[in-house]
């Protein structure tokens, strides 16, 4: 047995936090300790072990062999093509992985989840007013939770950046702050509230609606006891220094409205008027949020890019995962941890799929070709994007038999041999 080791200031890409603080202790070849991680945290780091195969229709192949195999598959004539963009890859993967898109003409979708994409919609259409966890921390004293308890998948966002910690505006920490839970039903906010009221799913988008017409002085009277509780939330928000609005933009077990991202953006936007207002999203893990990263800086929208026609067009009404449950494509290459399931999963076992990325060989879907790797921030390091799209190193405690960023560039090689006379 070697002697245990200490790897400082680790990234965890557990959730969308991205807590750069986690010091991971290496015995043998395995992760024996992550501290001070929490249980979602551990969850994903586990003891570091993955699988490192190489198959071929399901059988061992080598290296090289996998990857002429894959290039011939994603170079067929009159070929229609996904690439999906799956989590806890770099963001140096997701680029190569965009590029082998653009070569191919291919169509590009990500694991953002549909309240995700919700978001970016209503983003792109009216502007949003954010702030980076950093600023969060340092500055916010009023903050307000939209059926959101960050405690159960989020689980240091309060702790690090949200009630405890001191700021440079607010030295005393969780005694300078004043938390708000709005509970929509069954999503509950914290229990650590300092004042909570309760609405139906029913009466959330007017809520919202009153709140911002409260904000620009447009009071609504004769309103139901739920409603007039959340118009008397308006003078806490707006006497405020700096008050953050919470809300969790991926799903939860509860059917949501889709209008609900459009109404706390609007109600962030008004408050900018009478004082210092933010809306932050929660996200899931995995370096989700540098998928829409580079595919922006690369082609100029986040999800759903199509390069069929030679340019990136933006689908956001088509995208790729509709497209494809609907048999709309012959073949696909999924880069990252497989974790795509339902009607996703049963269409790419109707097709030939490549899958590139730690776990690929145990793909819930049938695949030509699967290429083990190593996971982002654990056996890869790079860059990752944290839920507020700041990016953030990854120091790796293991490392790995082959990398997604060598594999892909290797497997864009191979493409170029099968299709000489283009350029990416």
């Amino acid at each position: 047995m070697s002697v245990a080791h200490q790897v400082e200031h680790v990234t965890c890409l557990g959730c969308g936090c991205g807590c750069d603080d986690i010091s991971v202790t290496v015995q043998d070849g395995r992760i024996v300790d992550a501290i001070p991680a929490c249980p979602v945290g551990r969850a994903w780091f586990g003891d570091g072990s993955v699988p490192w195969e190489v198959l071929q229709a399901g059988k061992p192949a080598t290296l090289e062999r996998a990857l002429i195999e894959a290039a011939s598959i994603l170079t067929k004539p009159r070929a229609s093509l996904l690439v999906y963009l799956a989590p806890d890859i770099t963001s140096r993967a997701q680029r190569a992985a965009v590029a082998l898109a653009d070569f191919l003409g291919a169509a590009v979708d990500t694991a953002t989840s549909d309240p995700a994409v919700g978001g970016l919609l209503a983003a792109q259409r009216r502007g949003r007013a954010t702030a980076t966890l950093g600023e969060i921390r340092n500055r916010a004293d009023v903050l307000l939770f939209w059926g959101v308890d960050p405690n159960r998948r989020y689980p240091r966002f309060l702790s690090r950046y949200a009630l405890e910690p001191a700021g440079t505006q607010i030295p005393n920490g969780r005694a300078g702050r004043f938390v708000i839970a709005v509970n929509i039903g069954a999503d509950k906010g914290p229990a650590e509230a300092d004042h909570t009221i309760t609405l139906e799913p029913s009466e959330e988008i007017a809520a919202l609606s009153l709140m911002r017409a409260a904000v620009l002085d447009h009071p609504a009277r004769d309103q139901s006891p739920n409603l007039a509780s959340a118009i008397g939330l308006i003078g806490r928000l707006t006497s405020a220094r700096y008050a953050v609005l919470v809300h969790d933009a991926e799903p939860t077990d509860l059917p949501r409205n889709p209008l609900r991202v459009e109404g706390l953006i609007a109600l962030a936007q008004a408050l900018n008027g009478p004082t210092r207002a933010a809306l932050s999203s929660l996200r899931a893990g995995g370096n989700r949020p540098g998928a829409e990263s580079v595919l922006t800086w690369q082609t100029g929208y986040p999800f759903a890019v199509d390069h069929s026609r030679g340019y990136p067009r933006y689908m956001p009404g088509d995208r790729g995962l509709d497209r494809l449950a609907r048999g709309a494509f012959t073949a696909a290459l999924v880069v990252g941890s497989p974790v795509l399931a339902g009607e996703a999963a049963a269409a790419l076992g109707g097709i030939e799929t490549v899958a590139i990325g730690p776990g690929a060989s145990r793909a819930p879907f049938p695949t030509r070709v699967a290429i083990d790797t190593g996971t982002a921030g654990i056996h890869e390091g790079g860059t990752a994007y944290r839920m507020d799209e700041v990016p953030l190193s990854l120091r790796p405690p293991l490392t790995g038999q082959r990398s997604a960023v060598q594999t892909l560039e290797a497997l864009l090689e191979a493409v170029r041999t099968k299709r000489p006379g283009s350029s990416a």
